[in-house]
């Protein structure tokens, strides 16, 4: 059986590499991409190679990063221009194989096991890619070479930018052993000072610990940071095609000003239940339990659920039990920085469910279809093609103007 060999490709710097594309007045400038300090989203989404060598990173603060960097430029995101050059690469690797699996906008992995007969090694594919991408978009990508999953994100994170890395079998340790060990996937913040306390400073480190002493610290996922550290991962390359169902789904967002009085709170909710609801149908699915969260000007952050008699995904249904929620756990009314909601406990719309007694399931059935006619009106004239009339004084509110960047 032949050995895997797995590419992951990284574009570098995606969102702000798309920004300085036919822009020779930033050429050489520090530039980053900034969502909207005056709608309260003035952290740092990307930047370039001249801002990284002031410091500047990602997450950060606008106002942090123009401290490292007084001369940094600016400039608003522009989603569709990232869909577009997204797919544009997407069709490049599809040139090498079918077996892709997104990590995110701008990554992701190719299983190119099977295609080495038609386009040579793993390393000759990596940097046809990388010069195709070049090519055809302007912009950069990083490839890793490996034989699984784990190495090969190492590999595209090694050297940037427009750079390819191969991490074989014969050599993974002397290359992957000396980095730290926050740089392995699947180590965060948090697992990393659990390692140190260990005195576990590199991925060798985690090699080199039983994997029974990691696992009564860290639990399960002790055991897999070994395996993935002892270059044991076999995880599979998952063809979006075939992507699991996924497990919730949910919306939140920090609206431009405060919500300070119950009917803001309410309007904001509105807006999050159909998004809710959306998500839902395109995945065929429905929601066994109701999750909100609400963020207070302190940032403390109150969550409550509820566990439902039937499952919904009406707009209705889901907007209803999530304003209930809210008033519960809302009892001081003290203004609130955002909120969210979730539908959990996901079970396919064909699914058989036990009927409630005093339920008006003709109704129910009447609103399913009117949201989807609703639905289909929108998929082809866009998601403001149809909206609901008491969102109308939510837009006139400006409560609305985040909403291009609802978060799952």
């Amino acid at each position: 059986m032949a050995q895997r060999l797995i590419l992951h490709c990284d574009l570098n710097n995606f969102f702000a590499s798309v920004e300085c594309l036919g822009r020779e007045d930033l050429k050489g400038k520090p530039v980053a991409v900034a969502g909207s300090v005056e709608k309260r989203h003035g952290i740092i989404l990307a930047k370039n190679e001249a801002a990284k060598k002031f410091g500047v990173k990602t997450a950060e603060a606008v106002w942090q990063a123009k401290q490292k960097c007084p001369d940094l430029v600016l400039l608003p995101p522009h989603y569709e221009k990232y869909n577009y050059y997204s797919n544009i690469v997407r069709e490049i690797y599809e040139k090498y194989t079918d077996v892709i699996e997104p990590f995110g906008i701008d990554e992701c992995w190719l299983d190119v096991t099977g295609s080495t007969m038609l386009f040579g090694s793993g390393e000759k594919m990596a940097n046809e890619i990388r010069e195709n991408v070049k090519k055809e978009t302007g912009l950069t990508v990083s490839v890793g070479v490996s034989f699984n999953k784990i190495f090969a994100k190492l590999g595209s994170d090694y050297k940037k930018p427009d750079a390819v890395t191969v991490i074989d079998k014969e050599h993974f340790r002397e290359i992957v052993w000396p980095l730290d060990a926050g740089e392995m996937l699947g180590v965060g913040r948090a697992t990393k000072q659990s390692l140190r306390r260990l005195g576990l400073m590199t991925i060798g480190d985690i090699a080199a610990t039983k994997p029974e002493t990691l696992r009564m610290v860290l639990g399960k996922g002790g055991e897999t940071l070994w395996r993935f550290a002892s270059g044991l991962d076999n995880s599979p390359v998952i063809s979006s095609q075939f992507a699991p169902p996924p497990k919730s789904i949910g919306r939140s967002t920090t609206p431009p000003r405060n919500l300070c009085t119950q009917n803001d709170m309410l309007l904001v909710l509105l807006k999050l239940c159909d998004r809710v609801s959306h998500s839902l149908r395109e995945n065929h699915a429905l929601a066994g339990v109701v999750q909100v969260h609400i963020r207070d000007t302190n940032l403390n952050i109150t969550e409550h659920q509820r566990k439902l008699s039937e499952p919904i995904r009406l707009t209705e249904l889901l907007f209803k039990t999530g304003a209930e929620l809210i008033k519960e756990v809302w009892l001081d009314n003290a203004p609130l920085r955002s909120i969210g909601i979730r539908a959990c406990e996901l079970t396919s719309e064909n699914e058989c469910i036990q009927l409630s007694l005093g339920q008006d399931y003709e109704r129910l059935e009447r609103l399913e279809k009117i949201e989807t006619e609703i639905e289909n009106i929108r998929s082809r004239f866009g998601r403001e093609s149809v909206i609901r009339c008491r969102q109308l004084e939510g837009e006139a509110l400006g409560m609305y103007s985040s909403f291009g960047k609802i978060v799952s």
